[in-house]
């Protein structure tokens, strides 16, 4: 007999945010060859989809240039915009990697969320992109 499940998140709930309008994350052009830069966000906040609580945590971008680099104000900008935006934490750092990845192109990119405690339970999340070889 199956088990029947009181089942409080939705698809609706995993869904949020996803697709929501952010500011656009600028980019320069990069002026020197294969090199790594690394950008840590200790303040990032974002909002549960289910409980309207806010999600603190550090976010940490590590990425490589290929013909691009990240303006650093537009992308303070971005991140500022997760601030009210319900959005579970899996799909923060999936979300800023793909947005990483259209507006500078880069040769690879890590975006690593290590998530404050709730509930007495941590959460680190790691997306990784590499470029593929042509």
């Amino acid at each position: 007999m199956p088990i029947k499940r009181n089942r409080q998140y939705t698809d609706a709930h995993a869904h949020a945010g996803i697709e929501a309008s952010l500011p656009e994350i600028e980019t320069w052009p990069n002026q020197y060859g294969e090199y790594e830069i690394e950008i840590v966000m200790p303040e990032f906040t974002s909002v549960c989809p289910k409980t309207g609580l806010p999600d603190h945590g550090t976010l940490r971008l590590i990425y490589t240039p290929l013909r691009r680099c990240l303006e650093l104000k537009s992308l303070k900008m971005y991140t500022l915009a997760f601030r009210n935006l319900g959005i579970f934490q899996e799909n923060v750092v999936n979300r800023v990697l793909a947005d990483v990845i259209r507006a500078a192109d880069p040769l690879e990119a890590v975006v690593i969320g290590d998530w404050a405690p709730r509930g007495g339970l941590s959460t680190r999340i790691t997306a990784t992109y590499r470029r593929r070889k042509k």
